[in-house]
């Protein structure tokens, strides 16, 4: 059996991850807010600024800056397609657009939406970039919300009922 599918794997992944966020500095509550701001940050289509706006919301919410960049890895490389097609669809529910049949390249997207970026080229971004990505942001707002929630009770209760914070 392939070891990323099985419960052993996920075990020790868990416990190794539970370990390092039972040595950060800081009070359960803390602890939860600043997971939960990396987590929901997540699901946002801001690629590269994720830790950036992880860290503010933590901050401004009185949580732990170190634990917001550990609720990051809720987004990566094996997560981050399955949550673009998800808040894009979401989005364009939400606004009531209708559903492109071709799928959307995201590799081409948030390259194409960097270049523009790099180079000011607005006629681009509007045209390109921002009929994708308006839909993404809106659908990131459920999202955000959810995974927000969660992620804030189950890591509190987990630190206090287990005792993992000083």
């Amino acid at each position: 059996m392939i070891a990323i599918t099985s419960a052993r794997f996920w075990h020790n992944l868990l416990a190794k991850l539970l370990q390092r966020i039972k040595k950060l500095p800081g009070t359960p509550e803390s602890i939860a807010i600043g997971i939960a701001c990396g987590v929901a940050v997540s699901f946002t289509p801001f690629l590269g600024l994720h830790m950036l706006i992880a860290a503010g919301s933590a901050w401004l919410l009185g949580g732990s800056i170190i634990a917001s960049a550990i609720g990051t890895i809720v987004g990566n490389p094996w997560t981050f397609p399955f949550i673009w097609v998800a808040v894009l669809y979401t989005g364009r529910k939400l606004l009531r657009l209708e559903h492109n049949a071709e799928p959307t390249d995201f590799e081409a997207f948030f390259s194409a939406a960097w270049q523009a970026l790099k180079e000011l080229d607005i006629e681009t971004f509007g045209h390109d970039i921002w009929p994708i990505l308006w839909p993404m942001i809106i659908g990131s707002i459920p999202f955000y919300i959810i995974f927000w929630i969660l992620s804030y009770f189950l890591v509190k209760h987990s630190l206090v009922k287990h005792s993992l914070v000083k």
